[in-house]
C-alpha cells in the first residue's frame, strides 16, 4: 500500500512508503471501520514535520505516514459497528488518548500528558495513503452533501473548538452577547474562523496582510465580513474604527501579532490563540498597558490546540448550514488539488511556495 511518509528527525526525509496493508481485526471488539482514502489536506504541520521539528515514528516503524485533514470513504466496518456503513463518507479525529484524567473522561484533546499521542503527527501514522482502520468512536460521518468540501472539516474543528471556548469561559459572566469579532489572519484557518462567526450572527473584521484585489479578501467581503489590509491600517486604528471587538481569533502564525490583537479587545472580551509558534522572536511592547486594560477590562486569553469528537460534529453542521447559506464557499477554498501519492514531491512543493494558494491537499482517489 503506498504511503507519504517522513523520517523523523530527519530534515527534508518526505517520500514515498511502501506500508503495510490496515485490517479490521487491528481494532479490538469488533469496532474497527476500514477506510478508503479520498482526499488528504496539507498544511504548515506536515511542511514542520518534514523539516524534523517535531513529529515521532509510532512503534515499530522507522517513518511516520504524515497528513492529518484526511477525508474518505467507508469500505467496510467491524460486527460492534452501528451507525456507519460501506459507502459512508466520513472524516477520522486527530488525537487518541493518552492517560491524563483528561484522556480518561474522553477529552484527549485537553491532555496534561507529555507525550501525546497524534494521527499524522506523533506516534501514529497520518491519513495520507490508501486505506486507514481506526475505532469507531473516532470517526465521524460527514453528509454527502458535503464530499465535495468534506477534506475541510479538520481545520473547521480549530476554529469550531476555539469559538466554543470562548463561550464556555464567558460563561462566568451569566450574559455575554458577542457583537464584534475580529479575525487575526486570512489564511485557511482565518477564512474558516470568518465564516463560523459570520454563521453566528457577529460582524466580523478579518485582518490580512495582502492588500486589494486579492481573493482572501473576495471571500470575506462574500461572506458579509470586513477584510482589512495591515498594510492600509494598523490593526489599533482599525479596532478604534471598526471595534472594540469583543471576540478576538488568532490565526496568523505570528506571536508578534498577539500582543496587537490583546490590545484591540474589548472590556469582556476573549482573545482565542490558535498559531503554534516554534520560533525565538522577540519584540518590545507597552507591559504595563496591556496588563492594566485586562485586569481592569476583564479580559481572558486562551490557547487552543487539536479538537475532540464535538467539535468535528459542530465542523460538520456549521459547514452544512454554509452550503445553505454561501453556496460555493467553502469549495473556493480548495485552491491547489494534486493528484496522486506518488506526487509528493509537487505537494510540497505547492506547500512551501504557496504562490496564493489557500488550501494545497492530496486528492488520493476518486469516490
Amino acid at each position: 500500500m503506498k504511503a507519504i511518509g517522513v523520517f523523523p528527525g530527519k530534515p527534508g526525509s518526505v517520500h514515498l512508503a511502501e506500508a503495510p496493508a490496515p485490517t479490521l481485526d487491528q481494532v479490538p471488539n469488533g469496532r474497527g471501520v476500514l477506510v478508503k482514502v479520498l482526499r488528504v489536506g496539507v498544511d504548515g504541520t506536515d511542511k514542520e514535520i518534514n523539516a524534523a521539528e517535531y513529529g515521532a515514528a509510532p512503534p515499530g516503524f522507522d517513518y511516520l505516514i504524515i497528513g492529518h485533514e484526511g477525508f474518505g470513504q467507508v469500505e467496510a466496518v467491524g460486527p460492534n459497528v452501528t451507525g456507519l456503513a460501506p459507502g459512508d463518507y466520513v472524516v477520522a479525529t486527530v488525537r487518541r488518548p493518552g492517560h491524563s484524567i483528561y484522556d480518561l473522561i474522553g477529552t484527549n484533546d485537553m491532555t496534561t500528558d507529555s507525550t501525546y499521542y497524534e494521527r499524522g503527527i506523533n506516534l501514529r501514522h497520518g491519513y495520507l495513503t490508501e486505506f486507514y482502520v481506526d475505532d469507531a468512536d473516532f470517526i465521524v460521518k460527514v453528509p454527502k452533501g458535503l464530499k465535495d468540501v468534506g477534506v475541510l472539516l479538520e481545520p473547521t474543528t480549530v476554529v469550531e473548538k476555539g469559538i466554543f471556548q470562548a463561550y464556555e469561559i464567558q460563561r462566568r459572566l451569566k450574559v455575554w452577547k458577542p457583537r464584534k469579532a475580529a479575525v487575526m489572519g486570512a489564511g485557511t484557518i482565518g477564512l474558516l474562523a470568518t465564516l463560523v462567526l459570520r454563521l453566528r450572527g457577529l460582524d466580523v473584521t478579518t485582518f490580512g496582510r495582502t492588500a486589494k484585489p486579492y481573493l482572501n479578501a473576495s471571500l470575506v467581503d462574500d461572506l458579509g465580513a470586513r477584510y482589512v489590509s495591515t498594510k492600509d491600517i494598523s490593526v489599533g486604528d482599525a479596532a478604534q474604527q471598526f471595534g472594540p471587538f469583543d471576540l478576538i481569533l488568532e490565526a496568523t502564525g505570528n506571536s508578534g501579532v498577539v500582543f496587537d490583537a490583546m490590545q484591540a479587545l474589548g472590556k469582556n472580551g476573549v482573545l482565542v490563540l490558535t498559531s503554534v509558534t516554534g520560533g525565538e522572536r522577540k519584540i518590545e511592547v507597552p507591559a504595563d498597558k496591556i496588563n492594566l486594560d485586562f485586569v481592569l477590562g476583564n479580559k481572558v486569553m486562551v490557547g487552543s490546540v487539536n479538537a475532540n469528537r464535538e467539535y468535528f460534529e459542530l465542523g460538520v453542521r456549521d459547514m452544512s448550514q454554509a452550503e445553505l447559506e454561501y453556496p460555493g464557499w467553502l469549495g473556493r477554498l480548495l485552491t491547489d488539488p494534486v493528484k496522486g501519492l506518488e506526487n509528493y514531491q509537487e505537494l510540497f512543493r505547492k506547500l512551501t511556495s504557496p504562490n496564493g494558494a489557500i488550501k494545497v491537499y492530496c486528492q488520493v482517489t476518486e469516490s
